[in-house]
């Protein structure tokens, strides 16, 4: 008996789900009909489902609200949102209207800061984290926001080095955070992160530089995990030894008042994700309330830095399959109208898996096959999903509507690593990419960020 590819589907996957249905034979994601936006937009192209960027956030500030509840943690949540995921305005723009405030990495993101404010879309009041290296011009950047007047701008230290930049700016008082290096995973080819400072050496830190001088004032201490808020070992470990610098910390310092959670919590990558958020993020506040009642400290104010979480699973990217090709008795390629290396860079430099259907023809016979893209670089393909380890799409048949797929929760990092506006291998163009909202009565609206790219830009970026 063949099984159609809805069967597939249905029977591997909880499915429909969160995001993800079919009417018709054709696919929705988040309730929009990918086959009116094809009809309408052509392919490929990707798109931002606005709306999802917004629920995300209000999702994370109910399960901290709903933890502070459940163990009497008597202080305050921030969420910020970690800009290097998207930069982009219409991203900025949902997650300051949720309420969420601000992480950065660079000097542009200052720039970034001073033109949300001269719209009038974030205040001086605005929590605004500034993480990383400081070169040269991210100092500068950071002394413009602090001598205009923003007065909830964190720098968090790095280096010890980092110090004597604030105390050159002609401010009364600077808050500053510190970061703490921590130890990476022991499968990793380095035993120590190379961002933040010793955790041996904070204290001694503290008591030298920054107790002594009246300028500053620490106020954050700031924990990072690459990979994440995880339940294993490596994590569990890692946080605790944060949670006990604190409350020593705060012990000596009584401006000390806020724990960063940095790293983010996980996406949906599969039809078949599983993820406990409600669990994970309750066991964290559970632990802290416990070392800090130990201690007799009160409890940290909790910042998040929540970047992939916050915009990853607003994106998507649909392509056309513009036909078959068949190279020996086992592999099948289905070509599709633009290039993965470009458009999906994760799925090349880190063999990352992002959730992948068709969009139409799920009444069809389905078959393996790989993707292939358009470049002539032999990497360009895609051929194992996440759980299943193949990729499974329906069959195509000549002189009938073509087959469209779609690459779903792609919205953190993709358009950034790929280089966005510049110049693509091979010279395969960007595709458009399309905005989706909801008016006020919830229709479905649509604007064209950017059409796909064109010769005469591309001519002038590469000097003819």
């Amino acid at each position: 008996m063949n099984l159609r590819y809805f069967d597939l589907i249905d029977q591997t996957y909880d499915f429909p789900q969160e995001g993800f249905s079919v009417e018709n034979d054709y696919l929705y994601f988040n309730g929009v009909p990918l086959k009116e936006m094809i009809d309408r937009f052509g392919t490929p192209f990707k798109m931002t489902y606005l709306p999802k960027i917004g629920s995300q956030i209000k999702k994370a500030q109910s399960l901290f609200e709903q933890a502070f509840g459940q163990y009497g943690y008597r202080a305050r949540y921030v969420y910020t949102y970690c800009t290097k995921s998207s930069h982009f305005a219409h991203v900025l723009h949902e997650v300051l209207r949720a309420g969420a405030h601000l992480e950065l990495s660079s000097a542009f993101d200052t720039e970034i800061v001073m033109r949300l404010w001269d719209k009038g879309l974030l205040s001086k009041e605005t929590t605004v984290l500034c993480n990383g290296y400081k070169t040269k011009a991210y100092l500068a950047g950071i002394q413009r926001l602090l001598q205009e007047g923003f007065v909830n701008v964190v720098p968090i230290l790095d280096t010890t080095e980092e110090l004597d930049a604030y105390l050159a700016i002609d401010v009364p008082t600077i808050n500053i955070g510190i970061r703490m290096a921590t130890e990476e995973e022991p499968d990793f080819d380095l035993y120590t992160s190379r961002f933040g400072i010793k955790q041996q050496h904070i204290g001694s830190f503290f008591r030298e530089r920054i107790q002594p001088n009246p300028k500053l004032r620490l106020v954050m201490l700031h924990f990072f995990i690459y990979t994440g808020i995880k339940d294993n070992i490596y994590y569990w470990t890692e946080l605790n030894k944060a949670i006990n610098l604190y409350a020593h910390l705060k012990q000596q310092c009584p401006d000390l008042h806020a724990l960063n959670l940095g790293g983010g919590m996980p996406i949906r990558n599969s039809l078949s994700f599983e993820y406990d958020y409600e669990y994970m993020i309750g066991e964290v506040v559970r632990q802290i309330k416990e070392v800090c009642t130990k201690n007799e400290i009160p409890e940290p104010d909790l910042y998040t830095e929540f970047g992939s979480f916050t915009v990853g699973e607003s994106g998507a990217a649909v392509y056309q399959v513009l036909g078959e090709k068949r190279q020996n008795d086992r592999e099948i390629w289905y070509l599709i109208n633009n290039s993965l290396i470009t458009t999906l860079p994760d799925t090349w430099g880190l063999q990352k898996k992002f959730i992948l259907l068709a969009v139409n023809k799920w009444n069809r016979e389905y078959q393996r096959v790989i993707l292939g893209g358009l470049t002539c670089d032999n990497d360009d393909y895609y051929s194992t999903e996440a759980n299943s380890g193949r990729v499974h799409l329906p069959r195509i048949e000549r002189y009938e509507e073509p087959l469209y797929i779609g690459f779903f929760h792609t919205g953190a990092y993709q358009e950034s690593l790929g280089g966005f506006g510049g110049i693509q291998h091979c010279l395969i163009p960007s595709p458009k990419h399309i905005l989706v909202d909801r008016d006020e009565e919830g229709n479905f609206t649509y604007e064209v960020f950017a059409e796909e790219q064109q010769p005469e830009g591309v001519m002038q970026t590469l000097g003819y």
